[in-house]
């Protein structure tokens, strides 16, 4: 029997402005417990403006963010930090510390937010390497690694605090097409494995239709979103000509 569908994450008639310019008016979806949402449109759409209010950046125009029921924007300063706390965030570029060693850098939050000691952080850290596979990497730093991998020591970092969703920021930007597989691989890994709810920003065609199980399309010309659901169901039975093109990338 099939466990019913958990709502997790709740947006709510959200505008999103800077100043007086609009970027994305009336934005209403759910992001379920436990499964991989996409945020997915073209360039300069909004994608990453509306990362930023769902992680807490940037405040809404308009509109609602409920994490469990709760609405984020509306809490005072300190209860929205301790919201943060259950969030894992992979930036575009990694956002590593450069002159932190890997397991430095994943060590950082642990310091910060918990009262664990100096074995246990070492112990937790190494084992968030090795759920990205990077073991026996926690002395390295990060001009000694591939893109790909500082892109993985970024996850590791972002798992430190068991974080109840995981945001990535184009996690496959800059990466060779093997490499990009291997985080999409991970991804997945982590869903299945963590039972982990993730919310992916892209517009990478594989990485979509590998790890995405409910989307959004965001639309810049209408400024709203004009499509959810499944990437392979709306590649199937879309009818907007937008979503099509994109998903197809117009080879149809």
């Amino acid at each position: 029997m099939d466990m019913p569908v958990k709502p997790f994450i709740e947006v709510r008639n959200l505008d999103l402005n800077y100043d007086d310019y609009m970027v994305m008016r009336n934005l209403n979806f759910t992001v379920n417990k436990g499964e991989t949402f996409i945020i997915m449109g073209g360039s300069g759409c909004g994608k990453s403006t509306l990362l930023k209010v769902l992680i807490g950046l940037k405040e809404p125009k308009n509109g609602q963010v409920l994490y469990n029921g709760e609405d984020f924007w509306a809490a005072d300063y300190r209860r929205q930090q301790e919201m943060m706390r259950g969030f894992g965030v992979l930036y575009q570029s990694g956002a590593l510390w450069s002159s932190l060693t890997v397991g430095e850098n994943v060590a950082l939050p642990l310091q910060l937010y918990s009262s664990l000691g100096v074995s246990q952080i070492r112990d937790l850290v190494e084992l968030k390497l090795s759920l990205v596979g990077l073991e026996g990497c926690a002395d390295l730093y990060p001009g000694e690694l591939s893109g790909g991998m500082r892109k993985r020591a970024g996850l590791a970092r972002a798992l430190a605090l068991d974080p109840d969703i995981i945001f990535f920021d184009e996690p496959s930007a800059g990466l060779d097409p093997i490499s990009a597989k291997m985080l999409d691989d991970l991804i997945i890994q982590l869903r299945e494995d963590l039972g982990s709810t993730i919310v992916v920003v892209t517009h990478e065609l594989a990485s979509i239709f590998a790890v995405g199980n409910n989307a959004i399309f965001l639309d810049d010309q209408s400024k709203t979103m004009t499509a959810s659901g499944d990437p392979k169901y709306l590649l199937d039975n879309s009818r907007d000509p937008k979503v099509i093109q994109f998903l197809t990338r117009g080879r149809r």
